[in-house]
């Protein structure tokens, strides 16, 4: 069992920066891959970024690539509190969504959120023109 808790959402003018953090507690961590997906008003969640469990491997939509960085911490001691990270710079009005942290038990990656397990209650980004 993983539980997921995001922060850092907020708003914030085009071009700034965020950054979201998701707080993982639950045991081998290391064998989750990792992902970030978003909903806007209106829209279905879509795929944002997502990173494998040893974190050598890391996946981005295209409508984020160059602007967005996930990462996940693995070094820490504790077994119950992992994070997992996603820089967002360059930030644009049509970044405006929740943003969903969520945890695939499987090494790899993949884009399609009903390979997701575990998904935290998401955090609003707010992006103004």
């Amino acid at each position: 069992q993983v539980q997921l808790v995001e922060s850092g959402g907020g708003l914030v003018q085009a071009g700034g920066s965020l950054r979201l953090s998701c707080a993982a507690s639950g045991r081998t961590f290391t064998r989750y891959a990792m992902a970030w997906f978003r909903q806007a008003p209106g829209k279905e969640r879509e795929f944002v970024a997502a990173v494998t469990g040893s974190g050598g491997y890391t996946d981005y939509a295209d409508s984020v690539k160059g602007r967005f960085t996930i990462s996940r911490d693995n070094a820490k001691n504790s077994v119950y509190l992992q994070s997992v990270y996603l820089q967002m710079n360059s930030l644009k009005p049509e970044d405006t969504a929740v943003y969903y942290c969520s945890a695939r038990w499987a090494p790899n990656t993949r884009r399609d959120e009903r390979e997701y397990d575990y998904w935290g209650q998401g955090t609003q980004v707010t992006v103004s023109s």
